[in-house]
């Protein structure tokens, strides 16, 4: 098949270029920087420069109109927050291309945090406890440390912010207020224990696809750049009371904690999307050809789950979070070097994000990252702010894309 990722810069479509390449298919993506990490592949056959959904989400979305209307495309996957506007106007794309998009109220609902903390009481789903303020303002008044500040829309690191002390909570409150991000927030308390993530595809409320994954070493932004695949039929079996739900229909990821045994989950936050796929595939269950499937129609798709005990490593995500929590040449060196001699907590770990041998241009990015670091340690944060580009959601596209027609 021919497909079309809707952005190239984030970790999750540098992966699902290579998985759908892996299961024979041609990819090409669109993005709004001319400089991103799937420029970086030989497994891409073609590149669109588009406009940015964050800032000009109309002219996305006459982009992706016409670029579908022009060349021929089999089918449409919204690897990332472009994913709310493909569902928002999924019947008018439907007639040109296949796709994999659940009712726009639906996927509304799991954008935000709110939406997700909602549904979860509604199913009556373990979460931590949470309160909702009217106003960022009123966090000057919390001083019960630690817990978890999360604004309505946010994802890839945004819009969630850890306090333990008042430095951090005034910290927060003045990058909330920069960022334009009024209304309610969500005040989380705190939880100890191992982070999860939980990947699904769903085909009209059935889930299809299930892989569950534990954070071993944190890398940037909260993400991982070390983990291993489990097998956790429990939580499966909440997912799919998710997905029956809201009949959802396409790729969804959910972030939760638990404890050493994988057990009395708490689920934190979701994702109307497939994140970083290159760790279930490895594991032998190929979600994003998964998605195409589901995309095209086919009505025979068992449900199926990844191996367990599979360990997967991000070394540009090792490399960043090294640098974040350490400042330290040494530290990175130390890294560097486990990452080289497949040694310490990377043994037996299988690159899923830059894999030399079947990309050999995606490890640039890598080298280059190291090489930045080296010279300045402390340039980490500015390096992962950089991600946070034009291509992703922002509240007042969020409100433009609702009012579409």
């Amino acid at each position: 098949m021919r497909v079309l990722l809707t952005e190239g810069s984030s970790t999750s479509a540098r992966e699902a270029i290579t998985a759908l390449a892996l299961a024979g298919h041609a990819v090409a993506y669109c993005d709004p920087a001319p400089i991103c990490l799937g420029r970086f592949s030989r497994l891409v056959f073609r590149r669109y420069r588009c406009p940015p959904l964050g800032t000009d989400p109309d002219g996305f979305r006459r982009f992706l109109e016409q670029v579908l209307e022009r060349d021929r495309f089999d089918v449409l996957v919204p690897i990332h927050e472009q994913g709310y506007l493909v569902a928002r106007i999924a019947d008018r794309l439907r007639p040109l291309v296949a796709l994999a998009a659940p009712a726009f109220a639906a996927f509304d609902r799991l954008q935000t945090k709110l939406g997700f903390h909602d549904l979860l009481r509604e199913l009556g789903l373990p979460q931590p406890p949470a309160i909702l303020l009217d106003d960022a303002g009123e966090l000057t008044r919390c001083e019960r440390f630690p817990f978890v500040v999360k604004t309505v829309l946010g994802t890839a690191g945004r819009g969630t912010w850890p306090i333990r002390s008042p430095a951090e909570r005034n910290r927060a409150l003045a990058e909330i207020g920069a960022a334009a991000a009024g209304g309610p927030i969500l005040l989380q308390g705190w939880v100890r224990g191992p982070l999860e993530q939980a990947q699904t595809v769903f085909q009209a409320g059935r889930l299809v696809g299930f892989h569950a994954t534990r954070r071993l070493v944190e890398g940037a932004g909260g993400g991982a750049a070390l983990k291993e695949s489990f097998d956790r039929p429990a939580i499966a079996a909440d997912l799919a009371r998710i997905g029956a739900h809201l009949s959802w229909h396409g790729a969804l990821s959910v972030d939760y904690f638990t404890n050493e045994a994988g057990g009395d989950p708490l689920y934190i936050d979701a994702n109307p999307r497939l994140v970083e796929p290159m760790a279930a595939t490895l594991a032998g269950l190929n979600l994003a050809d998964r998605l195409v499937r589901v995309s095209l129609g086919c009505d025979d798709l068992p449900c199926a789950s990844g191996r367990p005990g599979v360990r997967t490593r991000l070394a540009l995500q090792a490399l960043l979070g090294t640098a974040l929590h350490h400042r330290s040449r040494r530290a990175l060196i130390g890294t560097i070097t486990r990452l080289l001699a497949d040694s310490g907590p990377f043994a037996d770990a299988r690159e899923e994000l830059t894999p030399a041998a079947l990309d050999s241009p995606g490890v640039l990015p890598v080298v280059g990252a190291a090489m930045m670091l080296l010279a300045r340690p402390g340039s980490a944060q500015a390096m992962i702010g950089k991600g946070w580009g034009a291509h992703l959601l922002t509240p007042e596209a969020a409100r433009r894309i609702q009012e579409m027609v």
